[in-house]
């Protein structure tokens, strides 16, 4: 094997070793840490799901969640369903309405916008009839 050789089989080989560090090798410890959350679950925790359905963990079946929606509604979902666990402070952070620091407003900009919705008679100006 010539230099000629190697020097056109480098690269590739060179691609391949960045695509598994880039690519692979991140994938597969976020599929690892999923089984992982998944098969940590307990009766009680609040999840999310994949499709954003939030509930809280009633039983645990081999492969099956069953989860509360609301009082007294349970479903039955598979563990690879469950996106995340929600934890205390992701729950007291996902109110309705966002804070002004998410919206990048200061206190000024919140009244200002208060007062906007004021003036306009909590009528959206884009929904506004004349």
């Amino acid at each position: 094997m010539d230099m000629g050789q190697l020097g056109s089989i480098l690269p590739l080989i060179l691609l391949v070793v960045v695509f598994y560090f880039l690519l692979i090798r991140p994938q597969r410890k976020r599929q690892q840490e999923a089984v992982k959350m998944q098969n940590s679950l307990a009766p009680g925790a609040r999840v999310m799901t994949t499709t954003g359905l939030f509930g809280t963990v009633v039983a645990v079946d081999n492969e099956d969640v069953i989860l509360e929606i609301a009082p007294g509604v349970e479903t039955r979902w598979v563990k690879a369903a469950i996106g995340r666990v929600v934890t205390q402070s992701d729950a007291a952070g996902s109110d309705d309405e966002p804070s002004a620091q998410e919206t990048g407003l200061g206190e000024e900009g919140k009244k200002e916008s208060e007062a906007t919705v004021e003036r306009n008679g909590d009528q959206d100006s884009s929904t506004k009839q004349s």
